[in-house]
């Protein structure tokens, strides 16, 4: 039975998982500093919007303002889909605090409150009908209480997969951390894509692994990868060992 699934668009990424993401699966994006998590996730998202899926980004750490601009330097041009109704942005860092902030549509009033987000995020994606969604970054809501890390994110599962979006939950980790982000995170997500960002033989590589991905085959091969000038690009055909910073 062929299983239906979610064209990422991103270079490389479908190869590796054998066509894309599987449909209603909520995955993991990890990585530390620099690494690319928020560009992928929004190249995700531009994407799908390219496609007619309609798409939710949720921003906890990052001024909606300055995604927008951020997104424009990879010519990526979010307003015109968000004056659609197809693409919904949540405001979960200003609080609607500021005259830029008073305009957004969709604003967690106050970001501590995850039964609030949960509220806010639920009406973005009936409202524009969204088939992706993105939160960026989900190490914010539990950073102060990681006992409730694992919860969150089930909560957070059940709310996205239940209202049929295929998502990615962007997670951060420390530079010499090997983990995925959170005490029993990986447990909760359907599948784990982790990016670094290791100094091989004096140059800093960026590359991408798959640890899991429910519902489908996927590489298990650690891919190099770029950021380009349009967004991430992954050589899939390549493969980087890395090894207590040297590649062997």
């Amino acid at each position: 039975m062929a299983i239906d699934r979610i064209s990422t668009g991103i270079p490389g990424f479908d190869e590796i998982l054998r066509g894309g993401i599987p449909k209603r699966n909520v995955v993991l994006l990890s990585g530390g500093p620099g690494t690319g998590k928020s560009i992928f996730g929004q190249q995700y998202l531009y994407n799908g919007l390219l496609k007619g899926e309609p798409g939710v980004l949720v921003v906890l750490e990052e001024h909606p303002v300055q995604v927008r601009m951020s997104m424009a330097q990879f010519g990526w041009d979010p307003t015109r889909f968000e004056n659609d109704g197809k693409l919904a942005i949540v405001d979960a860092f200003t609080a609607g605090i500021g005259e830029a902030a008073r305009r957004e549509r969709y604003v967690v009033r106050s970001p501590d409150d995850f039964q609030l987000l949960i509220d806010v995020l639920r009406e973005a994606i009936r409202d524009v009908k969204a088939v992706r969604a993105v939160v960026d970054s989900v190490t914010t809501l539990y950073i102060t209480k990681p006992a409730l890390a694992r919860s969150m994110v089930l909560q957070l599962k059940k709310i996205l997969s239940g209202m049929g979006c295929t998502s990615l939950l962007i997670s951060q980790v420390s530079v010499t951390e090997r983990g995925f982000g959170g005490p029993g995170v990986e447990h909760a997500a359907d599948g784990i894509v982790r990016l670094d960002l290791d100094e091989v033989k004096g140059e800093l590589t960026r590359s991408i692994i798959v640890w899991k991905m429910r519902g489908t085959a996927h590489s298990m091969h650690r891919h190099p990868f770029e950021i380009t000038d349009r967004g991430i690009v992954i050589k899939a055909d390549e493969t980087v060992r890395v090894v207590a910073g040297e590649e062997r």
